[in-house]
Parts: C-alpha cells; sequence; structure tokens
C-alpha cells in the first residue's frame, strides 16, 4: 500500500496552492487563458529544471509517459507543446519571480547559523553579475556583440547559506554599478565585490547607511596615506593604510571619509593586490579573507549554469527566457532547502542528479534526504478475508 506521493509532487507541496492562486490573481496570469493553468505551466517548467529537459518536446513527453502520476502533482494530462510555448511568451514571469521570493522566506527560516566561515556576527554578502551566452539569430532582441547574442544576470548571494537572496535580469548594457544603487543592505551588514562597482557615490551612500564593504581599488585611484598602520608578521599583507581619496570627483561624489588600504601579496600570482574597505577595525588578515569570501558566488554561478537549465532555453521570447531563468532560480532555493532539512552532507551536484532519477518515486521525500542509498519499506502483503456462511464462526 502506497502511503506517500511521488518525490515531485512533495517538492511542489512546498508551493500552497492557495497561496499560489491568489499570486496568479495579484499578476493576473491566467487573464484571457483557455485550458492551460499556470499551475500547469509552473509543473511543466520546474520539471524542465529538475529533469534536466532540453526542449519542450522532452518536457510534454516526460510527463505524459508518467501515466497515474499526473494526478498527484495536481494537473489531469500533460500539457501540449503549443500550449506550453505561448504560455511562455505571454503569461508574466513576475508570478515566477514572486514564487522565488516566497521560497526564499522558507529557506531563510531554516538557514545554517553561523553558516559563513568567518568569525564576526555581521551579516556577509556579495554581489556580482554573470553573462549568459544566446544565440543572436534566434534572439534578436538580446543583442550583446554584432556576432552574439546574451542578458546578464545579477545576483546578490548570501553567505550565511550560499543562496541567492537578490536577482535581476537585464540587458548587457545595464552596468553592473546601476545594479548595486538599487540594493539597500541592513546596518552593519558587509557586502564584498569586484573592481566593477569601484563608484565614490555608491561608497558614500553605503558608508553613510553604515554598510561595510570590501573591493578592489582600481589602479588609477588617486589617494593620499594619512596613517600606516602595523603589518601582521608571517601573513602575505604587505601594507595596512588609512587613506583619503583627495581628488575633485571623489569630492563631488561625496566621498570624503576616512577609508582603508590593505595591499596583500599573492604568491601563485606573483603579483598585489590592493583592497579598499570602510571598516577600519578588523585585521587586515580578516578583510583579506573576507575578499576572498567573494568567489563564492563565482562557484555559485558556475553550479547554476552546468547542473540547471539556463544555458539552453525551451523559448525565444523576452518572456520565455526570464520564466525560466527564474524557474531555475527557483529549483535552485528548492535543492537548498533540501539541503538544509537533510541531516547527510550532500553536495549540490549529487543532489540534483540522485533526485533527477527519483522524481517519480514514491518515498517519503525527507527520509529520502536523510538516507537516499537505504531500500524503502516494504508493504506487508494484503489478507484475503475468507467467506463464512451463515451464523458460521471462523475456526
Amino acid at each position: 500500500m502506497v502511503k506517500t506521493a511521488s518525490m515531485f509532487s512533495q517538492l511542489l507541496g512546498l508551493f500552497p496552492r492557495l497561496q499560489f492562486e491568489q499570486l496568479v490573481r495579484e499578476h493576473r496570469a491566467e487573464r484571457y487563458a483557455k485550458g492551460l493553468s499556470c499551475w500547469q505551466q509552473f509543473v511543466a517548467m520546474l520539471f524542465c529544471q529538475l529533469a534536466q529537459a532540453q526542449s519542450l518536446r522532452e518536457i510534454c513527453g516526460g510527463l505524459r509517459c508518467c501515466v497515474g502520476k499526473l494526478v498527484h502533482l495536481g494537473i489531469a494530462e500533460a500539457p501540449k507543446r503549443s500550449s506550453l510555448a505561448y504560455a511562455n511568451s505571454h503569461r508574466p514571469w513576475e508570478l515566477y519571480e514572486a514564487l522565488f521570493r516566497q521560497l526564499l522566506a522558507k529557506c531563510r527560516l531554516l538557514e545554517p547559523r553561523g553558516g559563513h566561515r568567518l568569525r564576526f556576527r555581521n551579516r556577509l554578502v556579495s554581489l556580482d553579475s554573470t553573462v549568459i551566452e544566446l544565440c543572436l539569430s534566434l534572439f534578436p532582441w538580446a543583442t550583446f556583440t554584432r556576432t552574439k547574442g546574451a542578458v546578464k544576470l545579477h545576483c546578490l548571494l548570501d553567505h550565511q547559506g550560499y543562496f541567492p537572496i537578490f536577482a535581476l535580469i537585464t540587458g548587457t548594457d545595464i552596468g553592473d554599478v546601476a545594479v548595486a544603487r538599487l540594493l539597500t543592505l541592513p546596518p552593519g551588514s558587509i557586502i564584498v565585490l569586484d573592481r566593477a562597482y569601484n563608484d565614490y557615490a555608491l561608497w558614500a551612500r553605503w558608508m553613510e547607511q553604515k554598510v561595510f564593504f570590501v573591493t578592489r581599488l582600481v589602479k588609477s585611484a588617486v589617494y593620499e596615506v594619512i596613517e600606516e598602520r602595523p603589518v601582521p608578521q608571517r601573513s602575505h599583507i604587505r601594507a595596512d593604510q588609512l587613506i583619503r581619496l583627495p581628488s575633485a570627483h571623489a569630492q563631488k561624489q561625496g566621498c570624503t571619509g576616512v577609508l582603508r588600504r590593505v595591499v596583500l601579496w599573492l604568491p601563485q600570482k606573483k603579483q598585489e593586490m590592493v583592497l579598499v574597505t570602510n571598516h577600519l577595525t578588523f585585521g587586515a588578515t580578516t578583510i583579506a579573507r573576507i575578499y576572498k569570501e567573494r568567489w563564492q558566488i563565482e562557484l555559485f554561478f558556475r553550479a547554476l549554469k552546468q547542473h540547471l537549465r539556463i544555458k539552453t532555453f525551451v523559448g525565444t521570447s523576452a518572456n520565455a527566457l526570464r520564466i525560466q531563468i527564474w524557474t531555475a532560480l527557483i529549483a535552485l532555493l528548492l535543492l537548498k532547502y533540501l539541503q538544509f532539512r537533510s541531516r547527510l552532507g550532500w553536495s549540490l551536484s549529487n543532489l540534483i542528479a540522485l533526485l533527477h532519477w527519483n522524481l517519480f518515486t514514491y518515498r517519503d521525500l525527507w527520509a529520502w534526504v536523510d538516507d537516499p542509498y537505504q531500500a524503502p519499506p516494504e508493504s506487508p502483503p494484503p489478507v484475503q478475508l475468507g467467506l463464512f456462511a451463515l451464523g458460521q464462526q471462523p475456526a
């Protein structure tokens, strides 16, 4: 006797239907819709990510072959390719962004305490963007160069659990600094960035809001040293200085406060790296380790591109592309949620690989996450009851 639904159905249970339908009404996603519902579309696109489907044919065919199991997913039948393609082109992608934020709230309730590896209580985040290359002949609206198309995915990664807490999809003509200006960070948090975010007005605003930043200083920056600090012994720190930015441009942008310049020697590359921050109390080695943590957002983008479907797309319109990218981010949050609830030390690659083969397996999802290699318990065989004559007692 089967006591649980499929594991895919249990994953979909993390999205309550009442809340889902409320979001559909708020975004008017089913306006003039006939036949295919938003829930069917969402199930199909999430199946695309978790089952590694590469085309509309694989999505619809993969669902259609699961005869008798689709009822557990809340759909009566698999969508048709033409209906799914039309829905991806015309249904608002903002619905999937709202679903992402809804799932993000659940992940934050389970995120590990003291998740980042550095010994301070400040919230550590990193901001960066990645270019998703596209075929210009199929995506003529996404012009990047004369022969290539692309869009940019901007993400803010929380190092408490290494999952994205902000995402934005833009054209390649939008600069990284323009996206950083949209963020509002809580006082006391630390944001780590690369050199693309060197902007004196942005630094001045963060200093006023008591937000700490760690980034690299461009070589052309003009500064004056106001204090030399002692350098830790037996470390790769070559200089620790308090500086000001006396240039007319920095003064005009309001960046008049005291900053800190830390010079780090990289023995592998045999060159120096110059860091700048407005945090004046941490040790120089801690500042260097904070910037080293920025590599986690590079690993995040690598995992997103390797394990989820954001390099091959099932639709060519801008709306369909955004829906597929937001669904990939939702799928990544689902995997993070499973990691947080599991007692087993899953890697992201192993989790998505094994989940791919067990989507329609009838097992308890949370027991499987804790011990995926144990065989499911066998159900007792049915007992055939005998028939007795009227008034006869069983032996």
